[in-house]
């Protein structure tokens, strides 16, 4: 049975952002899905409603749970997902083909996954965030909750896109959680589930956000089976490179799905 593709998006965006890699996908004879976790997309789910980290990863849960138990999934993660589909990894590893990280959190089983997460925020600088607005709780340097300002989406988020997909970020982007005390816990992912699953990682050239030499020092920290490059395509990939994304995850689901592992000259390529 071939792989089902199951993609899952960024902080503040929802499955809509996938919608030309669906096409392409589908149009191929793929099957794919395009989850909105809680709170996010048209999911109907109040953002102050959502609890913890885990009440928002729940329909993609839901989702691998419901899929046959034959059917092996190809889990992609965009930015922020890379931590919602670890969590994914970590509850069904037996379920997961390959992983697949597009400039995305890519969290070490060795410490908590919210390390990443202050990392990235204490890297970027005042002129980065823009017109983003943030809330904090008790902990000063990281925020509870952020909404994207436009003029964010336009010169970091969108920065490689249309007028006309910047133009849809506006209007279905929403305000999101970092669930960053859910995050802190030691024992959220565990060497023997999480890090049995293979993962590969799509490194996005000129990203304003999530900067090429974050991703490859996630990349150094915690090698995964192999490394691809999109050039130019910026943060939202999806939509501004669709076809070589596409051909990415496509090449990464026959490899893993005809060998189960990529040979050893092809572990690391591009760096």
């Amino acid at each position: 049975m071939n792989p089902h593709f199951v993609l899952v998006h960024g902080a503040g965006h929802g499955g809509w952002c996938w919608f030309k890699l669906l096409s392409l996908l589908r149009s191929a004879g793929h099957h794919a899905t395009a989850i909105d976790l809680a709170s996010t997309g048209i999911d109907p789910t109040k953002l102050d409603d959502v609890a913890s980290i885990h009440h928002h990863v729940q329909p993609l849960m839901d989702l691998i749970e419901a899929l046959p138990q034959q059917q092996k999934v190809v889990l992609v993660g965009h930015s922020y997902g890379g931590l919602t589909i670890s969590l994914a990894m970590e509850k069904f590893p037996h379920r997961i083909l390959v992983a697949v990280f597009i400039t995305a959190y890519m969290p070490h089983f060795l410490y908590p996954p919210a390390i990443l997460l202050r990392k990235l925020f204490n890297s970027l600088s005042a002129e980065t965030l823009l017109d983003c607005e943030f809330k904090f709780g008790d902990d000063p340097e990281m925020p509870t909750s952020v909404v994207y300002g436009h003029n964010f989406l336009r010169q970091m988020l969108y920065k490689n896109c249309s007028e006309e997909d910047l133009s849809l970020g506006k209007l279905l982007v929403r305000p999101f959680k970092m669930f960053f005390e859910d995050l802190c816990k030691e024992s959220v992912l565990t060497e023997v589930k999480f890090g049995s699953v293979d993962r590969v990682f799509i490194v996005c050239e000129g990203d304003e956000v999530m900067k090429e030499q974050f991703q490859k020092m996630m990349i150094e920290e915690f090698p995964p089976k192999a490394v691809k490059y999109v050039y130019g395509g910026g943060h939202m990939v999806m939509l501004s490179k669709p076809t070589q994304l596409f051909q990415h995850l496509i090449e990464v689901a026959n490899s893993f799905n005809s060998t189960n592992q990529f040979n050893d000259h092809q572990v690391i390529s591009g760096l």
